[in-house]
């Protein structure tokens, strides 16, 4: 079954292209390592919570915005050896200097779904 790395972080609202470049140039590499599919989306309807929401999940300031991204792998064993070569890919490396946003405040994990419809 196919396993899901998804993502949220916020991002400065003057960046939006900054990110979208960078997740462009990013894309070829996850893909190189195995990932099927990667799926980048700005907010555009994210409600305030009355206890949580995507935007206190990731501490975003007023001039920001949210974020929320996966990543599509045919298994959690290509997911596990794709994040392995992307840690030590001096491509990445070379990206990855100048990010666009706080990378201590985007929330990740790694998922097995439930139902694929």
């Amino acid at each position: 079954m196919r396993y899901i790395e998804g993502f949220v972080v916020a991002v400065p609202v003057n960046n939006k292209e900054a990110y979208r470049e960078l997740a462009a140039k990013i894309v070829p590499l996850f893909k190189e390592f195995g990932a099927l599919r990667v799926v980048e989306c700005w907010a555009d309807d994210v409600p305030d919570g009355e206890y949580t929401d995507f935007r206190q999940a990731v501490q975003a300031k007023d001039d920001e915005e949210v974020v929320f991204s996966w990543i599509e792998y045919p298994s959690k064993t290509v997911r596990d050896a794709a994040n392995e070569k992307m840690r030590v890919d001096p491509r990445m490396q070379a990206l990855g200097g100048d990010m666009p946003f706080d990378g201590r405040r985007m929330i990740y994990g790694g998922f097995a779904p439930l139902l694929d419809e």
